[in-house]
């Protein structure tokens, strides 16, 4: 695949040939990122398909996809850059026994310099443009954050013994989050925000039946329509399309053709999380409020 895309319609089809299926919104939304080289946020529930967005653009267009899994704690070493110590310490060592002098700016050069992936998708030159993923950025402190604005803004960052390194050419940039809490105003201000929906029940059952291709068309469309109701419940963590895809492999791979309540209850811990929620899913069935 290469960058050939002209437009969003054009972008939406290459998408399409890898599996990915997008509507219109998510389809400008990863167009303009592209294009415009504007950093793309995303959110929605858990399993609506944000990394995988990530993914699949990184397939579509033939950039090398560059990730950085976010955590609690997560520092600039482990996102941008950090310094070579061992190395260092050898050249001190070395420079020692031949009676050579080292100064700072000697040590503290890009040779000894070690790239992260927000410095490695900044410094990237060869083939297409990288798609580089700062997944779950929820996850990570208000002092990273603060730590991507010039990245975000200016597809560049500083380092204090070299200077500022400014990328060639913007990489695609795709933060995700699962608003596990409030991202920082600055932030959101540096990106274009796109919401991701759950799917309807047919555009659901199309990707999952495109995703385990083994599964007939029949299990597909009942299990993708029971999850789709399922969701309607008060249930802590309803399921997304990643746990119905799932769901729909492990009945594929036990030779289910059709779900009743027995095969829902034996294979519930596909798609739901929690006991409290295997209690509300038994409870909307004892009802038929949830009917397989």
């Amino acid at each position: 695949m290469t960058e050939s895309h002209t437009n969003v319609q054009d972008l939406r089809s290459q998408l399409n040939d890898v599996d990915y299926i997008v509507d219109e919104g998510l389809g400008m939304a990863l167009f303009l990122a592209r294009s415009l080289g504007q950093p793309l946020l995303l959110e929605g529930e858990p399993g609506v398909g944000k990394t995988t967005a990530a993914k699949a653009l990184a397939q579509a267009t033939g950039g090398e996809l560059i990730r950085l899994q976010c955590y609690e704690g997560i520092t600039a070493a482990e996102a941008i850059y950090e310094w070579n110590y061992p190395r260092q310490l050898l050249s001190i060592r070395l420079a020692e026994a031949n009676e050579q002098a080292m100064s700072e700016s000697d040590l503290f050069s890009e040779s000894f310099l070690l790239d992260r992936p927000l410095l490695k998708a900044l410094r990237s030159t060869d083939g297409p443009s990288p798609v580089l993923l700062i997944d779950e950025i929820d996850r990570a402190d208000d002092e990273f954050e603060a730590l991507l604005f010039e990245f975000l803004a200016e597809a560049s960052v500083t380092i204090p013994e070299i200077g500022t390194i400014t990328a060639q050419r913007a990489p695609t940039v795709i933060l995700t989050s699962n608003r596990s809490r409030e991202l920082h105003d600055a932030l959101k201000r540096r990106c274009f925000y796109h919401w991701i929906d759950f799917p309807d029940v047919e555009s659901a059952a199309e990707i999952v039946r495109r995703r385990v291709p083994e599964g007939a068309v029949p299990l597909v469309r009942a299990a993708t329509a029971f999850v789709t109701s399922a969701r309607t419940l008060d249930l802590d963590k309803p399921p997304g399309l990643a746990e119905t895809i799932d769901w729909v492999s492990a009945l594929a791979m036990l030779g289910v053709a059709e779900i009743d309540r027995g095969m829902v209850e034996a294979t519930m811990g596909s798609f739901i999380k929690t006991p409290d929620d295997r209690v509300a899913m038994n409870a909307a069935m004892d009802s038929e409020v949830l009917v397989p």
